[in-house]
């Protein structure tokens, strides 16, 4: 019997110490796109498995969930409207529940979703100014609804946080004119500040965003939901991987995600960055 568990072992590819000895883990591929903000969230989930005993490392490529598919990777994090959206792209949703609902439905045969996290999310958002909130009367994206007709809003060519293709063009009963294009962010939010335009295109875990600048709340779902949420290879990993997976989604929140790629903007190592906001908030407590 145990020279049998030793072949079974070597069929398949454990290591084995004189057999009986230490099994080695095969490492879990974390897909990531090749951007530094991807970069960073899969490094997180990486980290978290590694919290759990998972060796895993993170994997870049052009398309990630293309690689999940295929099973070169076995972990993939994305946002819960931009995967709905890449599955079912006529789909209406725009709650965080709706939309996460819709997408497991819509995922792949041998996909399968982890926990999002309801307090992470990272969607298109609106950023005044102080005085103009106060002209509105209102925080809220439904106050720039009821100024539909006089409402000019800018974006940034190119930029990753605010010339996405989930910006929408209207919102609620309002058509949105077309935006006013910036040549980087701080040209933008400068443009904001001087009242060319009303409003700036950016989201929700955009970092450094001025003081004096305030995003505009969507309390009425106006903007379609995008939490984060760990997407796995359905039956490849076992119960305490899964646990990592679904367990940062007790500790990450929008403001730590937006101070995260702060820091990542600042020149620091996605890897580095994670691993310091996990062991200052560890999983499990």
């Amino acid at each position: 019997m145990r020279r049998l568990a030793c072949a079974l072992a070597a069929l398949v590819m454990v290591s084995v110490a004189g057999c009986g000895g230490v099994v080695e883990t095969p490492s879990v591929a974390v897909g990531s796109a090749q951007d530094p903000e991807s970069a960073l969230i899969a490094h997180i989930y990486a980290e978290a498995l590694r919290f759990y005993g998972s060796p895993a490392h993170v994997e870049q490529s052009p398309d990630p969930l293309t690689k999940l598919d295929s099973g070169e990777a076995r972990v993939v994090p994305g946002f819960t409207g931009r995967v709905l959206h890449r599955f079912y792209p006529d789909s209406t949703a725009r709650s965080a529940t709706q939309v996460y609902r819709e997408m497991v439905s819509a995922l792949p045969e041998g996909v399968a979703a982890g926990d999002y996290t309801t307090s992470a999310q990272d969607k298109p958002a609106l950023a005044v100014t102080e005085a103009t909130a106060h002209a509105w009367g209102s925080r809220d994206l439904t106050a720039a609804t009821r100024n539909c007709d006089d409402l000019e809003v800018g974006q940034v060519s190119g930029d990753s946080y605010a010339a996405r293709p989930d910006v929408p063009s209207v919102l609620g009963t309002c058509k949105l004119p077309k935006p006013r294009e910036y040549p980087d962010r701080a040209t933008l939010l400068a443009a904001v500040r001087a009242g060319e335009v009303d409003a700036a295109w950016t989201s929700t875990a955009a970092p450094n965003i001025p003081a004096e600048l305030i995003m505009l709340s969507d309390r009425t779902s106006l903007i379609r939901a995008e939490n984060l949420v760990p997407l796995y290879r359905r039956n490849e990993l076992n119960e305490a991987q899964v646990l990592a997976l679904n367990e940062v989604a007790g500790v990450l929140d929008t403001a730590a995600l937006a101070d995260m790629r702060a820091k990542v903007e600042d020149g620091t190592e996605p890897g580095l960055v994670a691993g310091v906001f996990l062991a200052e908030h560890p999983l499990g407590d």
